[in-house]
């Protein structure tokens, strides 16, 4: 009965920021972890940015410093802001929540973010 939606994908130029939202339906327990991933073609989904209920947070390594996770409990919304965008950046942004509590995981369908001139 949880569901999870993307959005705010969107073509920029490179050195642009964009952040993405993920808006979570129906409840997911206290104790959580929620994550951004992204694939593009011919790649593995990889792991960009994660948060837990604690606010606690880990980013990939090549996203350091330029990317940014937040959420908004109340508001039940995760958030990306990508700042300084490359085009190697461009991939399928899914967002991921681990519910601890309950012991399942949710997926999105994914936001578009394509960075190119």
């Amino acid at each position: 009965q949880v569901e999870l939606v993307e959005s705010g994908g969107g073509l920029v130029q490179p050195g642009e920021s964009l952040t993405l939202s993920c808006t979570v339906s129906g409840r997911i327990g206290s104790n959580y972890v929620m994550a951004w991933y992204r694939q593009s073609p011919g790649n593995q989904r990889e792991m960009v940015a994660q948060i837990d209920s604690e606010g606690r947070t880990h980013y990939r390594d090549v996203v350091k410093g330029r990317f940014a996770i937040s959420k908004d409990d109340a508001d039940a919304t995760l958030y990306l802001q990508m700042n300084i965008l490359k085009p190697e950046d461009s991939a399928v942004y899914f967002c991921k929540a681990v519910d601890h509590t309950n012991l399942a995981a949710y997926w999105g369908r994914g936001t578009q973010v394509t960075v190119s001139n």
